[in-house]
């Protein structure tokens, strides 16, 4: 099996429980429920929720039906809470971006006021659905996946990241002003953005799969330390391809990095050395994957290789 093998065997089933979690017949309320369905169900690589569910089954030691059957309520609630940071980041007070994923951003559609209550709207159906898995079965292990997508995205997580963004980028930040004479200290807040912005949630992915089937400490602390390196990888592609990739191939607006003074791994370290480092991070991941020698840990590994090196 390839990795695009599994992404379309399990792709639908993930995109049909999506839609049925936000299809709702509200006279009053329906606006928000529109609102939450525009972004979630714009489409999207789906990694995290793809790569929980794959790393679930490599703890598991194959790929099996009712492992992705129980894992999918997390999967659903992974890519809620990402598609509402998406909508919070493309806002004008954030990123202000018009395009995503192709389209106009929420807000763009309806209105800052709405986009905003739909990000709010996803996050607290994500602990709906996390609570509701629970209390079908509150395994030692699921209670344990709960919490480590919930703090993945808290203060101490993704919050945390984007607020280091975007405080970077503001000229009264004095942090920053400090920064822009340190190049040691610049690196460090880059690195500390990008672990928490970025790879906090997809190290929260592969730990949170590998949690639900009870694995051990070991292999949990193995899986989410590749989730980091390639949080890190994803990332520094991410900005190389804000340089050299073209709005219509990823979906959004390219440049605006530069255009906004924004601190990125290609302004800290330079196009080549980040290039480099892409190469490096993304070899060790791939390597962590290589411990279980299973079909679905090999999956990942080649998966985290296609991602990587990508056009969109």
């Amino acid at each position: 099996m390839k990795p695009s093998d599994f992404i379309a065997a399990q792709l639908p089933i993930l995109e049909e429980e999506l839609k049925s979690r936000v299809t709702r017949s509200d006279p009053y309320g329906g606006r928000i429920w529109e609102a939450m369905a525009y972004s979630l169900m714009a489409g999207g690589k789906r990694i995290r929720p793809l790569m929980l569910q794959l790393s679930a089954c490599a703890a598991a030691g194959c790929i099996r039906e009712d492992v992705l059957r129980e894992t999918l309520p997390f999967a659903c609630a992974i890519e809620m809470i990402h598609t509402y940071s998406l909508i919070h980041d493309d806002l004008p007070a954030m990123d202000n971006d018009d395009y995503r994923r192709g389209r106009l951003t929420n807000h763009k559609v309806f209105g800052d006021a709405v986009a905003i209550l739909a990000g709010d709207g996803l996050l607290n159906l994500a602990y709906e659905t996390l609570f509701e898995a629970l209390r079908q079965n509150p395994a030692p292990g699921r209670v344990r996946a709960a919490s480590v997508i919930a703090a993945a995205a808290g203060p101490d997580g993704m919050v945390a990241g984007q607020t280091a963004d975007i405080l970077a980028t503001l000229p009264e930040d004095t942090v920053s002003d400090h920064l822009s004479n340190d190049p040691g200290a610049e690196a460090a807040r880059l690195e500390y953005i990008e672990r928490n912005k970025t790879g906090q949630m997809l190290a929260a992915a592969l730990r949170a799969g590998a949690e639900t089937q009870g694995a051990s400490e070991e292999d949990c602390e193995a899986l989410e330390h590749a989730g980091f390196l390639f949080g890190r990888a994803f990332q520094i592609e991410d900005d190389l391809l804000d340089i050299e990739g073209s709005q219509a191939e990823l979906g959004k607006s390219i440049g605006k990095d530069a255009s906004q003074n924004k601190l990125t791994f290609v302004s800290v370290y330079g196009v080549e050395e980040a290039r480099r480092m892409v190469r490096e991070l993304s070899g060790e991941a791939v390597r962590i994957f290589r411990r279980w020698d299973n079909e679905p840990s090999r999956l990942l590994g080649a998966w985290i290789e296609q991602m990587i090196y990508r056009t969109k």
